[in-house]
């Protein structure tokens, strides 16, 4: 009886997941840019007639809708669970509304995407993307906040305006409201339809709804 070969390559453990994102999960971070690209020019049309029923503080709307122009970071990065996958979602949301939309904002518009994913998705990075509790979402839409203020600060001189604390702190519950809680529950929502279950939301998350939903 021939003896085994102790030097034969062995197979890579199945729970070690790929860090780069694959074919798969780049063309479904595409679908969500193009879509929440559309999301945000809708949004945009909300601007000028919250203005009007906001009255003396019209200059603030915008940051009453700043977590609505964040959320697909989020959820991308929920869904796949890989660097940098809410900073590119958010990128080509930006991309569309320049291309397609025509974006009054221009061209700048994707340095401002690309600011607001990294600050969507920084709280996950300092996880490692291992946590996707509540408050790693609240995290993220704190951090988009302050990380977005900050950029649009210095562009339009907020910081030497009376309320700029004011200002700041509506964008801090907006981007909670609308940016981090929408994101876990629009990732939620879709886990639930099986949609998902082809990626990491679906497969790597034991306390799904969808895996609670089949054990219950």
């Amino acid at each position: 009886m021939s003896q085994p070969d102790t030097c034969a390559p062995t197979a890579p453990p199945t729970s070690r997941r790929r860090r780069g994102l694959t074919l798969h999960e780049t063309v479904l971070i595409a679908v969500l840019g193009v879509v929440f690209g559309f999301v945000y020019w809708a949004f945009v049309q909300l601007w000028a007639p919250l203005q009007l029923a906001m009255g003396p503080l019209a200059d603030l709307a915008s940051n009453v809708l700043a977590g609505a122009w964040i959320v697909v970071g989020p959820l991308a990065t929920y869904i796949v669970r890989k660097p940098g996958a809410g900073i590119l979602a958010e990128t080509l949301a930006a991309l569309v509304e320049v291309v397609f939309l025509a974006s009054p904002v221009g061209p700048m518009l994707l340095l401002v995407g690309l600011v607001q994913g990294a600050g969507a998705e920084l709280p996950f990075a300092l996880a490692r993307y291992r946590r996707y509790g509540w408050w790693v979402f609240v995290a993220s839409g704190v951090s988009a906040a302050v990380v977005t203020f900050g950029f649009n600060a210095v562009r339009y001189g907020w910081l030497g305006q009376d309320y700029a604390g004011l200002r700041l702190a509506v964008q801090v519950v907006s981007c909670v409201v609308l940016c981090g809680i929408a994101a876990r529950l629009l990732g939620d929502a879709l886990a639930r339809t099986g949609a998902l279950d082809a990626f990491a939301v679906g497969t790597a998350d034991p306390s799904s709804t969808r895996r609670t939903v089949r054990r219950g």
